[in-house]
């Protein structure tokens, strides 16, 4: 794939269809070959293909990173993962995930009331968890990650940790050299698009 011809709104909606429970890539492949880019569009193309490949590994370092800030304010802590927990359902494939496994391994006595979606969701059909829309629950996150950040008095720290967490997501994305396994899954995934386009006809 030309990774130089994928815009960022492109990317950003990739990751927003991709499928995010697959499990992160293995540490030492993750930090195994690293090389300086030749050009600005090597850079570019670079850093699209591991942002997407490595999706997993890179949520799990700004979590980490982000959770080492706030070891000392366990406030803190609570409102970052309300925060993650708020952005990830704005993901489809795991909020239909997280309302699979909460209606599986909820009581038998309550009934929810949500279709469950499998594979892609359409974009014409809402997404439901636990038989509330979406947003419901993103709003409910967001609102009380917002709450815990004013009551804990660490935005400063939260910004640091933060745009450290950003920048060594991008400086290992810049030089970490893209492997063969990660050539072969965005040939797989670009398959999965056109067959997904041509099963729709």
């Amino acid at each position: 794939m030309d990774w130089s011809a994928v815009t960022a709104e492109d990317l950003v909606d990739a990751l927003r269809e991709v499928d995010w429970s697959m499990p992160p890539r293995p540490v030492p492949e993750f930090f195994s070959r690293f090389t300086v880019p030749r050009s600005y569009s090597k850079w570019t193309s670079r850093l699209k293909c591991n942002l997407y490949y490595y999706r997993t590994n890179y949520f799990i370092l700004i979590m980490f990173i982000l959770g080492m800030g706030f070891l000392w304010k366990p406030v803190a802590i609570v409102a970052a993962f309300m925060t993650g927990l708020s952005i990830a359902f704005l993901n489809d494939s795991f909020a239909v995930t997280f309302n699979e496994k909460v209606t599986r391994t909820s009581d038998a006595n309550v009934i929810f009331i949500s279709p469950v979606l499998r594979g892609r969701p359409s974009s014409k059909r809402s997404i439901h968890i636990c038989g509330r829309p979406r947003w419901v629950f993103v709003l409910f996150f967001s609102a009380v990650s917002c709450i815990l950040w004013l009551t804990s008095c660490s935005l400063l720290t939260v910004l640091w940790a933060l745009l450290i967490a950003l920048f060594a997501t991008v400086l290992h994305a810049s030089f970490r050299t893209p492997n063969l396994k990660a050539r072969l899954n965005t040939f797989r995934e670009e398959f999965r698009a056109v067959w997904r386009n041509y099963s729709e006809l």
